[in-house]
């Protein structure tokens, strides 16, 4: 069985476990997740995990900023990758999102990481920009996405 929820504190020591071995997540350090638990925190951002079978297998975490807002931090589990659980994850998100009142929601990712852009584009995500040289390790231009939910006028057509 597959679900997804918000995160919670238990869950730390497998957000970083999943992050430490995706060579695509952003490799945040233990305060930076430990942040994502404070009560500060959880009003300008919000984590969901996805389980499979109880377990977590991946997370995703983004910060509101007015009716904007970013995706910092994504990762599945190696093993349970390409079986659809990203694609449902940023679904929910996105939900989350539309729920707070979003308008937009934008990203970096590489410019070779090219499952992760397809996953972006199959949400019709569309490229707005790019940063030279914004990963290192190895050095890599990063792709700004943006994805931008329907703007309905005063009448309530789109």
């Amino acid at each position: 069985m597959v679900r997804v929820r918000p995160a919670v504190y238990n869950d730390l020591p497998r957000l970083v476990e999943i992050a430490r071995h995706s060579v695509t997540a952003a490799q945040w350090k233990q305060a930076d997740y430990l942040r994502l638990f404070t009560p500060e925190s959880r009003l300008a951002r919000t984590a969901l995990v996805i389980e499979q079978d109880g377990s977590v297998v991946g997370f995703i975490v983004g910060r509101k900023v007015d009716h904007e807002w970013e995706i910092e931090n994504v990762a599945v589990s190696g093993p349970a990758r390409r079986n659809g659980l990203g694609s449902r994850l940023l679904g929910e998100f996105l939900n989350v999102v539309r729920e707070h009142g979003g308008r937009d929601v934008f990203l970096e990712v590489r410019e070779s990481n090219a499952a992760a852009r397809a996953l972006y584009e199959k949400w019709a995500f569309v490229e707005s920009g790019r940063r030279k040289s914004y990963y290192d390790a190895p050095a890599e231009d990063a792709l700004i996405l943006r994805f931008s939910f329907p703007r309905q006028d005063a009448d309530g057509s789109q």
